[in-house]
């Protein structure tokens, strides 16, 4: 594990410039086997950044644009008939795979929007009373731009809570952006080799689940959601499991078999920010649900 994160990050970092801490946060999601939202305007990297994760990690990705006409079959697939055989069989839709990127989740409708919840919490789909089984591992990534962008409408509080973070990457400054210029060919920087295979990265999670949470840091965790309740920002149970599985996702990526409170604190915005921004008038403002989280941060006393 100690080569596999320096690995990583160097081999990432050719492909995405001066964006160390996002790509640590993604890789610390996923290793904690949580989905991922990412929220920012057009064009600074997003779709880039998950297509970069799949192939580093030797994932199957399948990329679906969320647009107003979406369907849910679009994404889940649906029963087809096959004249060969006389008889309907079940053709499988982008769901299917490793890492699945919905691209611009908040085009689409409530109801395909809530296609996806199946699959996010039980790696599973139904269709036509039949269940079938997700790949391992498996990950959603939605993107989203801001609210106030045309075209787009809110995610669904049971959406948003099944997203364990929630990142920006924030517009490149003058120096990144010459980088970008300065490289020819775009679309040549995503051949790159994968550091390993989806089987050794089951693994890794596996490992994650053995790093110890110590009493005084789990009454941490559980201080910080306390915190939330008193502020009037009533996050679920799934907020404080997932702060401590990606916390336990943090230690381990820096080779320690214990959660301390700096793990806590690195992991508390991206994973709480989202759910909090929720009790504010405006529920897609994500410079006031990093506010709130910080708030909560700052008064809640360190062990």
């Amino acid at each position: 594990m100690t080569k596999f994160v320096p690995r990583f990050v160097e081999a990432a970092n050719t492909v995405l410039f001066d964006r160390e801490h996002e790509l640590r946060l993604m890789l610390c999601s996923l290793l904690a086997g949580g989905h991922v939202l990412i929220e920012d305007s057009p064009g600074v990297g997003k779709t880039t950044l998950v297509h970069l994760m799949a192939k580093l990690l030797g994932f199957e990705f399948k990329r679906v644009q969320f647009t107003n006409d979406l369907l849910p079959a679009d994404i889940l697939g649906g029963m087809i008939f096959d004249a060969s055989k006389q008889a309907f069989s079940f053709h499988r839709g982008p769901i299917f795979a490793q890492l699945v990127l919905g691209d611009e989740l908040n085009r689409a409708s409530p109801r395909t929007q809530s296609a996806t919840l199946q699959a996010m919490e039980e790696h599973e789909v139904t269709v036509e009373g039949q269940t079938y089984h997700l790949p391992k591992p498996f990950f959603f990534v939605g993107t989203q731009n801001p609210r106030d962008h045309a075209g787009t409408s809110l995610l669904p509080e049971s959406q948003i809570d099944r997203f364990l973070m929630r990142l920006e990457l924030g517009h490149p400054n003058r120096e990144t952006q010459k980088k970008l210029l300065e490289r020819v060919h775009h679309k040549r920087a995503l051949e790159i080799d994968a550091i390993c295979t989806p089987q050794q990265f089951c693994e890794y999670q596996k490992q994650v689940e053995s790093v110890f949470v110590s009493e005084p840091v789990r009454d941490y965790i559980l201080d910080l959601i306390d915190q939330a309740h008193k502020n009037r920002w009533k996050v679920s149970p799934r907020a404080a499991m997932g702060l401590q599985q990606a916390a336990r996702s943090w230690a381990f990526m820096n080779s320690r078999n214990h959660i301390l409170p700096d793990d806590v604190q690195t992991v508390f915005i991206p994973v709480l920010s989202h759910r909090i921004a929720f009790f504010t008038k405006d529920a897609s403002n994500a410079n006031e649900g990093r506010a709130m989280a910080q708030e909560i941060l700052a008064q809640v006393r360190v062990p």
